[in-house]
């Protein structure tokens, strides 16, 4: 298994990339081509003490350009064709990875995967998918931002990619799919919205019918299905909300020299809740559609969330979810 790894996208540099793939190769067995400046990748990978197993499972693919943050993502790949993202994408495209990982402009990302990748036979748009946690486990939300303009029948085949990807990576026999929504009633939602409904209604998948924002923490599905415009702002504002939770309750914490003795006696109880709210375990969001496995990680990524979008990188080609989505669709 060789995952190719964007050494150059992530807004905190080199360094977390590198210990994050040196860490997936080592967890997971897998090999790591970074890809991006040979150079600079060289000099970081001169600070490690590397077992000679370790030297023998990583690789450098060079790309000499890196396509920034702030830059306009349609643009900026088709002007840098040696870009790292560019570079990455077109690795497994000709077979020589069998995933790509980046936490660099995901425009960017989303962009070079569609133009170089192309979407699935029968596939009308791609969708980014990531896992949510709720409190019983977690569901599988898509799209939260790779088409924001969606017809019924693409939402529908984000049900058909996103079941696929449940069954298939997550290991979820028979997944509920479920269409984010105002209301619980058929009748309620958009014109798109209550469209979409009927076509997965009729089709083979498990569909339970809408399901409204505050009801997916408690996981009323396992596969949530919405355009990308609204998929993003949900996601955006529950790391948000989570954010404000863990931050208020810390700070009020320390306020209350009682609660401080309560917060000690509580502490393994806090410290899952932390875990179960950090994106770093959940490793990155897949892009579904596209002829390759793409993963798309968070910008702030650290060295931990890129060792587990790796991990997601490994269990979609493991489980050969492009010939199960392509399948679906047909």
């Amino acid at each position: 298994m060789r995952i190719a790894l964007d050494a150059m996208g992530g807004d905190k540099g080199l360094s977390p990339i590198i210990d994050g793939g040196l860490l997936a190769a080592q967890e997971y067995g897998v090999e790591i081509v970074f890809v991006g400046r040979r150079e600079e990748i060289e000099q970081e990978l001169a600070g490690h003490r590397l077992s000679q197993s370790l030297h023998n499972s990583v690789q450098i693919a060079h790309a000499s350009e890196v396509v920034h943050m702030d830059e306009e993502p349609g643009a900026a790949i088709h002007a840098k064709r040696d870009a790292s993202m560019v570079v990455g994408v077109q690795l497994v495209k000709r077979g020589e990875a069998d995933g790509f990982v980046s936490a660099g402009n995901s425009g960017g990302v989303l962009g070079a995967a569609q133009l170089f990748l192309g979407r699935l036979p029968g596939v009308r748009r791609s969708a980014l998918g990531t896992v949510y946690p709720t409190l019983h486990g977690y569901c599988f939300v898509l799209d939260i931002g790779a088409t924001t303009d969606c017809k019924p029948e693409y939402l529908y085949q984000f049900g058909v990619m996103g079941s696929a990807y449940a069954h298939g990576v997550l290991g979820i026999e028979t997944p509920r799919v479920g269409l984010m929504s105002n209301g619980e009633e058929e009748s309620k939602g958009s014109q798109l919205v209550k469209e979409a409904h009927q076509l997965l209604k009729a089709g083979p998948l498990q569909f339970i019918g809408n399901v409204e924002g505050k009801d997916i923490p408690n996981r009323p599905a396992d596969v949530v299905v919405t355009d990308g415009f609204t998929g993003n702002v949900f996601i955006k504002t529950s790391e948000g909300v989570a954010a404000l939770l863990l931050k208020t309750l810390e700070r009020e914490v320390k306020r209350r020299p009682h609660a401080m003795l309560g917060a000690m006696l509580a502490k393994s109880a806090l410290r899952a809740t932390r875990a179960c709210l950090d994106y770093t375990d959940y490793g990155g969001a897949a892009l579904l559609g596209v002829a390759g496995v793409v993963i798309v990680a968070h910008g702030r990524s650290e060295a931990k969330a890129i060792k587990n979008a790796i991990r997601v990188a490994k269990q979609a080609a493991d489980s050969n979810i492009i010939k199960v989505i392509e399948e679906g669709v047909r």
